[in-house]
């Protein structure tokens, strides 16, 4: 005897009209994922013309899609726009060719025993982005934070100086972002996109560049990720997608981290405060000519640490994940045709009530190193499973040391009107077509 499969819920008019209404209300689309998950549940299927994903929310759903079912749910689709970027980069492969030998190739660049190596690099480009405020300065703190996340990536991954390049291809690199973001795309393969060729071949040219120039004085000591791409004996290609991918990936996730980091501290005047504290404590007086931190310093960074993690919960940059179902598959009496695109949820699942008393409040507390562990698959900022995020211990370490160097040396105050949640590559603050200001005066 076959049982019949429960129907997946999907949103009716009257559903679809509260999902418009609260996204006009909010200026965001994720309001609307939040309108659905609250009349439709822990699975829902959007209907888009031409766009019908299946939505997963829950710790279940997640360890359904990292681990459970993590064979049969491919990355790749090679149609999305993320996908003709990166090219064979591995956050967009699958297989043990394409992505698991790589990817163990890159690890040996990205252990947590490798962050204290990387200590120089986000102080130098902290400190490049620093010291070009002035006092009374009202500073875009989206674009400050990818401006040294840009810095920081280049410098600590292929040990090159990417501050004479970042002006000239800035353009470019905002134009790549709005490339992988939601768009026609997803309703219009094929959808035209102008500036992209163009910037893409922009950054295609310094990527190679970069390749080339480190070939020629290559040498087998060399174990930043470039070094070890090129000692594993990887062509010129697919260096470049494995760096496009880190630049990509690695550098618009902390910059909205950053972003949202600032957003919480300026709202919550007791953590700024603390945050404030901990910073000159551990890291000294204001002086921008101060040597870099030894790793037991960052280490006692416990307080930023928290409101890291804590920001990670409320706004996970990379705040839902995509696959492509290979074969058809069942979750909790729903099927799953082959071919349906499945997406878990991060952003949904990290405030359900039921695993986060106070959902929506900031409560850096909860990431107290004493503090108890959340829910298994309740708390997944870089993902998990077999796929976890490959720069998880670098982005943290990075904007734990950003945090505790901005505070360390300036006063920071947040603009905290009219801020909305705009939905690009990643989600991230925005007030207007700007990120959120701040006024920044240097500290005593």
């Amino acid at each position: 005897m076959t049982t019949t499969p429960t129907p997946i819920p999907r949103p009716d008019g009257i559903v679809g009209l509260h999902a418009l209404r609260r996204m006009i209300r909010e200026r965001s689309v994720i309001a609307a994922f939040e309108a659905f998950h609250e009349k439709l549940g822990n699975v829902f299927q959007l209907q888009l013309s031409g766009f019908h994903p299946v939505v997963l929310v829950g710790p279940d759903a997640n360890r359904f899609v990292l681990v459970e079912q993590a064979a049969q749910l491919a990355w790749r689709s090679p149609t999305d726009p993320i996908a003709r970027l990166l090219g064979h980069g591995l956050l967009v492969e699958d297989g043990e060719k394409m992505h698991d030998e790589p990817r163990a190739v890159m690890m040996n660049a990205l252990r947590a025993r490798i962050m204290p190596a990387y200590i120089d690099a986000m102080w130098r480009g902290t400190n490049t982005v620093l010291r070009t405020w002035q006092p009374g300065q009202q500073v875009d703190m989206l674009e400050a934070m990818r401006h040294l996340s840009l810095l920081i990536v280049f410098d600590a991954l292929f040990r090159h100086d990417f501050a004479p390049d970042v002006h000239a291809l800035w353009g470019h690199t905002m134009r790549l972002m709005r490339f992988i973001s939601p768009g026609a795309w997803m309703i219009w393969t094929g959808a035209p996109s102008p500036g992209y060729a163009k910037a893409r071949a922009a950054y295609d040219a310094c990527l190679h560049g970069i390749i080339a120039r480190r070939r020629a004085s290559y040498d087998a000591s060399q174990d930043d990720l470039l070094g070890l791409l090129i000692g594993a004996g990887y062509d010129d290609a697919m260096i470049r997608d494995e760096m496009m991918t880190m630049v990509v990936a690695g550098h618009d996730t902390t910059t909205a981290l950053l972003a949202w980091a600032w957003l919480m501290l300026g709202q919550h005047p007791d953590a700024l405060s603390a945050a404030r504290e901990e910073a000159r404590t551990v890291l000294g007086p204001a002086d921008l000519d101060a040597p870099p931190p030894t790793h037991e310093q960052v280490r006692q960074l416990a307080y930023t640490e928290s409101v890291v993690k804590e920001t990670l919960r409320l706004y996970p940059p990379a705040h839902l994940g995509s696959r492509i179902a290979l074969s058809a598959l069942d979750y909790q009496g729903y099927h799953i045709p082959a071919g349906t695109r499945v997406i878990y949820s991060i952003y949904l699942t990290q405030r359900m009530a039921e695993y986060w008393p106070e959902p929506l409040a900031f409560r850096p507390e909860r990431f107290a190193r004493d503090a108890a562990r959340p829910t298994a698959f309740s708390y997944l900022p870089f993902g998990g499973g077999p796929r976890l995020c490959i720069g998880n211990h670098f982005g943290e370490q990075q904007a734990i040391m950003v945090i505790a160097r901005v505070l360390q040396c300036f006063e920071v105050d947040v603009l905290k009107q009219g801020v909305v949640m705009h939905m690009g590559a990643t989600i991230e603050p925005r007030q207007g077509k700007h990120g959120i200001s701040a006024v920044v005066r240097p500290r005593a």
